[in-house]
């Protein structure tokens, strides 16, 4: 069975790659500048925003663009006073260099009141700081790294989907219940070697010790941002036995992590999880038919929870539009675009720039991942959206094709159980700025 899984999944992983690249093809098209909602002349403000939208991570763009599309309908449908955004979307080539320029040309030539969206912790981080500078409020819909919302946060920054602090929170909650019914002790982590990845160890490291989490750490490792080959990497976890291997590896690296590793006796032996972005849409369609054994994941969207008439809509909608099933990206933009136009409305317009964070710092917005009964709202002190989060295990589900898996059996975990304790969160901050004032 496990022969056959890897020969099969081998085989779907090519196809599922060859659709990727198709999809990359079509935003290699469309990869300058592009400009949707009002135009100029009628704008109430414009939200410059920006997206790989070339290589490896390009589905991120694409999506990204179709879910503000969606969003801006959405805010037109909902009232004729609403809003009316003109929203620009340029390729960041994934480097901070280029995103930076790319920003200050947004705010100086566009008029930008708003930036928004990024992939890469890193290009967030150095875009954040040109938000900061300019007084102009940012957005992050997809970057995940908790450094933005505590030790660098400012009163410009925002972000809408779930950051790794949260994920890891959840993860760290799903560990600790399965060590109760298993007994696991053996732990490793393997994760990109930029600010995402180490941050979001810190992250389940802290959760885990709050919780009370006894484990032996046998192994982390930090492959670099888009690394081709993991053979290495998995022949030093499989040497170092661990019963559970956590990563932090997202898109097309978490793809070419679990082929390769479908072509070893890897997961004879252990169980993987991914608790940020394992669940995505991505993912799923390159696992074809079967997928590893005792693969744990999440996501900040799933296509499949919850099944509520509002995520039904959202995801509906898409597929409408774009023929395909979203990635999660498409959800973080659209939370975005509906963040900004809420704020703006609430505020009276863009005049006020401190008139639009203090509403944005109490922004409450209902969106596709929220179960009923719950609404997604920010946190005053992080500007950090707060959600529920669902941990599940990847089993046949064939309501979202061509993929023929999709997360499920999940264990759903309280948005306030997720947010970093107030002394962690004083904490990390006293000892960001201890570091700064000891530079030269």
């Amino acid at each position: 069975m496990f022969k056959h899984f890897r020969h099969h999944c081998a085989r779907r992983l090519i196809r599922a790659a060859t659709l990727l690249l198709l999809a990359v093809a079509a935003t290699n098209g469309a990869q300058a500048r592009v400009e949707i909602g009002a135009a100029a002349a009628d704008a109430d403000a414009t939200v410059g925003c920006m997206f790989p939208m070339t290589g490896r991570a390009a589905i991120y763009g694409r999506d990204s663009i179709a879910g503000m599309r969606l969003a801006l309908a959405d805010i037109a449908a909902r009232s004729p006073q609403a809003p009316r955004l003109r929203v620009i979307i340029d390729d960041t080539r994934s480097k901070a260099s280029y995103a930076v320029r790319m920003a200050e040309d947004f705010i100086a030539r566009d008029g930008a009141r708003f930036l928004c969206g990024m992939v890469s912790s890193g290009v967030a981080h150095a875009v954040s700081q040109v938000a900061l500078r300019h007084r102009v409020i940012m957005v992050g819909t997809d970057h995940a790294s908790s450094r933005l919302t505590i030790e660098a946060l400012h009163k410009y920054y925002f972000r809408v989907s779930n950051d790794s602090y949260a994920s890891m929170a959840a993860g760290a909650r799903y560990l600790a219940e399965l060590q109760k019914k298993t007994g696991w002790k053996r732990l490793a982590y393997i994760a990109p070697d930029y600010d995402y990845g180490h941050v979001s160890w810190l992250d389940l490291k802290d959760s885990l010790d709050r919780l009370g989490v006894r484990y032996e750490l046998v192994g982390m490792l930090w492959p670099k941002l888009y690394e081709p080959d993991y053979s290495s990497y998995l022949a030093a976890l499989q040497k170092a036995e661990p019963e559970i291997v956590v990563t932090a590896l997202w898109g097309g690296d978490f793809v070419a992590f679990l082929k390769q590793a479908g072509s070893t006796d890897f997961f004879k032996h252990t169980r993987l999880a991914n608790f940020d972005t394992g669940a995505n849409y991505e993912v799923m369609l390159a696992l074809g038919d079967y997928a590893p054994p005792g693969l744990i994941v999440s996501a900040r969207h799933h296509n499949n929870w919850p099944e509520t008439e509002r995520n039904r809509r959202f995801v509906a909608d898409f597929h409408r539009a774009e023929g395909r099933y979203p990635t999660y990206a498409a959800e973080g933009a659209y939370s975005g675009i509906m963040a900004i136009a809420a704020a703006i409305e609430q505020a009276g317009g863009v005049a006020d720039i401190d008139a639009v964070v203090r509403a944005m710092e109490g922004l409450r917005l209902q969106l596709p991942e929220d179960p009923d009964g719950f609404t997604s709202y920010i946190d005053p002190d992080t500007h950090q959206i707060v959600q529920m989060q669902a941990v599940g295990e990847v089993v046949p589900d064939t309501r979202f094709p061509p993929a023929r898996v999709m997360p499920g059996n999940w264990t759903v975990y309280a948005a306030e159980d997720l947010k970093p304790p107030p002394e962690l969160v004083r904490e990390r901050r006293a000892r960001a700025a201890g570091a700064a004032t000891l530079q030269p």
